[in-house]
């Protein structure tokens, strides 16, 4: 493998965990295919040409408004670089240490040791030496304010520690709702197969796009682009493991093996457990109507929606691993429900307006046990229970996707994608940039001053 196909190997695989453009990606597709000298059939070259048209190294600007990675925390890198001042046992270490909980921790307890303070032991009352206690441990020399600087130091260090790893886990969970399991596919198993790391780079990137402000429904992921790159895979030398990371449709797991089927099978019910978990604590923090699902005041919306989009996604999968390995006994004992994201107030009286009323799954959602009671067995809820109550409010349970995988959808045409304020449409990406940072579409006060553009 030359050095240049390797490169391309490793760019289109870190976007598995970005939200690269769909359009950017297919263009590291088709360079990859050049590098190779792959054969590329005339609807994958037709269809690889219209979405190239639109890359940000085709534009005459080269440019998007909208951010290219996901959201995560804040790192400790300004606290860790006032420790080092302020503690001899702290150096100066690497940016990258700052992300790092673990990494941190250990800074902090390492720094502990000089003041005599306990890792955890941080309220500011109760756990403060006093001077008598400075005295007897050898800080007799240390000032009351140059120890109560450290003490507090440390305090906030550990508060955000806490804070980097519940951004990391929001994260994570934000982008197993997109993506599925692409973002922990390893390159060795991502790069096995070229048409492989092709397809799965590129539907990636499409189901990574963002939400938009609309009552038609989201852009399907699976479009004409990601459609001419699954037909031109080799069903002998495909890596069907690793494409079902991101689409374990059963045209799909028909070709995977019952120990990896198994394996994902494992992963995807690990995840339900730790999301139908995070769901629970946000739900007892704000308890929304569950009849309306719409947002009141103080709701977190954005995070309960992320994890309701984890949550749907590793529900889904998992019923077709079950399914594809004969086990829908399984579902037809224990049916978890769907979870139904937060609507905004306006996007609801915006369907209101159109004659369209909730969505008919919240009348469902609404009177089946929550889905975490079901995973605990501290509620009942078969798959003859889950259609009962969908027939009950018309809702058709297969088709709907409340007792089984959905079945794979017909390839949608390619759209370009976005410039997106808010989930609101705007032509210009510097007109988005201008827009949001004036908090223009943002639900709060509108700042007649803009910020610098940067």
């Amino acid at each position: 493998m030359s050095d240049q196909i390797e490169n391309l190997l490793h760019e289109l695989h870190a976007t598995l965990g970005l939200r690269k453009r769909p359009e950017d990606v297919a263009e590291l597709v088709r360079s990859l295919f050049q590098a190779a000298n792959e054969h590329v059939d005339a609807a994958t070259e037709a269809a690889l040409d219209k979405a190239t048209q639109a890359s940000l190294r085709r534009l005459w600007h080269g440019y998007t408004s909208m951010r290219e990675e996901f959201v995560g925390p804040v790192g400790a890198q300004r606290q860790l670089a006032t420790a080092a001042e302020l503690f001899g046992s702290v150096i100066p270490v690497p940016a990258e240490v700052g992300d790092d909980p673990v990494e941190v921790e250990a800074i902090v307890r390492a720094a502990g040791t000089e003041i005599h303070k306990e890792f955890g032991e941080s309220d500011f009352l109760d756990d403060r030496l006093n001077r008598e206690q400075r005295a007897a441990v050898g800080l007799g020399d240390l000032s009351k304010r140059q120890y109560n600087k450290r003490f507090r130091l440390l305090r906030r260090l550990e508060a955000k520690i806490a804070a980097i790893v519940d951004g990391q886990r929001k994260r994570e969970v934000a982008m197993t709702g997109k993506s599925g399991l692409a973002s922990r596919l390893p390159y060795e198993e991502f790069a096995a197969d070229m048409g492989s790391a092709a397809f799965i780079a590129y539907l990636t990137a499409r189901t990574n796009l963002r939400s938009e402000f609309t009552i038609d429904g989201q852009q399907r992921p699976y479009d004409e682009v990601a459609n001419a790159l699954f037909q031109r895979l080799d069903p002998q030398n495909a890596n069907w493991f690793a494409i079902a990371h991101v689409h374990p449709v059963a045209q799909v797991l028909e070709h995977v093996g019952d120990e990896q089927r198994g394996l994902l099978l494992g992963r995807w019910y690990g995840i339900l457990l730790d999301v139908a978990d995070q769901l629970e604590e946000l739900w007892h923090a704000h308890e929304p109507d569950r009849t309306t699902m719409i947002v009141q005041r103080g709701d977190d919306s954005t995070t309960w929606n992320q994890t309701a989009r984890a949550w749907s996604k590793a529900r889904t999968n998992w019923f077709a691993l079950l399914e594809a390995m004969g086990a829908e006994d399984v579902v037809r004992r224990i049916c978890p429900g769907k979870v139904l994201m937060l609507v905004a107030a306006d996007v609801a009286a915006w369907h209101r307006h159109s004659g369209r009323g909730l969505h008919p799954d919240t009348d469902v959602w609404a009177e089946l046990p929550l889905p975490w009671e079901v995973l605990r067995g501290e509620a009942q809820c078969p798959q003859w229970l889950v259609e009962q109550v969908c027939r009950r409010h018309g809702v058709e349970p297969e088709r709907g996707g409340w007792t089984r995988a959905r079945r794979a959808t017909q390839a949608v045409p390619f759209r370009a994608t976005p410039e997106l304020v808010h989930g609101v449409t705007v032509a210009d990406p510097m007109l988005a940039t201008l827009l949001r940072s004036a908090g223009v579409f943002s639900g709060k006060a509108f700042r007649t001053e803009p910020t610098e553009m940067r």
